[in-house]
């Protein structure tokens, strides 16, 4: 499978395959329905971003870690450098919507400012976008907009009526995202619990003597979540960060084996993670106000 990857770094590459003419050098909108279906069995290295709308059933797409069979009314989105392996039954006919856009179109551009707080393109594939009837329409529509942008001679105004309206679909999803981590709230509360067991066995089961201090990444995989995901859903949750928390609970294990006397504040900083004792110093006296040593002439 090593061998069969395609990379496309021009969208006129990817038109290619498509069967689509390019129309645009920049961007890319279609109806899938018209198109052909990418080459089966292949890895696609993107040089663009991508956001498919999945209107049916399809074919296996493997992005990242997972497979997904992607329902009815799914939103897929995938950032340049990712990698999406394609698999599907010989009988497949391409459905829903797709727009693609090379990261040149927004440069220089407000939304060329903004394009980083948009944490979905970094979600792995079951993360997916779910979308009511009504939130499928708005985002066709604003598909509509842009294909008939694209297919008018370009002029002084197109770019920023196209990237314009490239902001506002992103936006709505960014309020469709926030809908599903409230409507899949039980799910929700299921992953903060484990998160919560997960970083108490870390302090707790000497993972820190092997790993060192805890970070994001490592509970995201724990949980089979990206860390761009599992970081919005805890925030969404709490309104603490995903590090925030761990931050809380680094400094409560710190504060609780600082009164074990019998152990030298470098001897916990090394427990609790930390390379050097001073950087636990540190740490410890913005959290509370305290050095470690002071803290422990407290309970005295």
């Amino acid at each position: 499978m090593e061998n069969n990857i395609i990379r496309l770094e021009k969208l006129s590459q990817y038109n290619a395959l498509k069967g689509i003419e390019t129309q645009h050098p920049l961007i890319t909108v279609y109806d899938n329905s018209k198109t052909k279906a990418l080459p089966n069995h292949y890895r696609f290295h993107f040089g663009f971003y991508a956001i498919f709308l999945k209107e049916v059933r399809c074919g296996e797409l493997k992005y990242g870690r997972n497979s997904y069979d992607y329902d009815e009314g799914t939103l897929v989105f995938i950032a340049p450098g990712q990698i999406l392996e394609v698999n599907h039954d010989e009988s497949y006919q391409p459905t829903g919507w797709a727009l693609l856009f090379h990261p040149d179109l927004v440069k220089g551009t407000a939304l060329g400012k903004l394009m980083s707080q948009y944490s979905f393109f970094s979600y792995e594939s079951h993360e997916a976008l779910h979308l009511s009837l009504k939130e499928q329409q708005i985002i066709k529509d604003l598909f509509s907009k842009l294909e008939y942008e694209i297919s008018q001679a370009i002029d002084k105004h197109s770019k920023r009526i196209i990237t314009n309206n490239i902001e506002l679909l992103l936006n709505y999803c960014v309020r469709f995202y926030d809908r599903q981590f409230i409507t899949r709230e039980n799910i929700n509360t299921d992953v903060l619990s484990k998160f919560e067991h997960f970083l108490h066995d870390y302090f707790y089961a000497e993972t820190t003597t092997e790993l060192g201090l805890p970070s994001v990444g490592y509970f995201a995989n724990c949980l089979n979540l990206s860390p761009k995901y599992f970081g919005d859903l805890i925030k969404k949750e709490t309104g603490k960060t995903a590090q925030e928390h761990i931050h809380l609970k680094l400094v409560d294990v710190a504060k609780e084996r600082i009164f074990d006397t019998e152990k030298s504040v470098s001897q916990i900083a090394f427990e609790l993670g930390f390379k050097y004792p001073q950087h636990f110093n540190r740490m410890f006296k913005k959290s509370t106000g305290y050095t470690p040593n002071e803290y422990r002439m407290l309970s005295n």
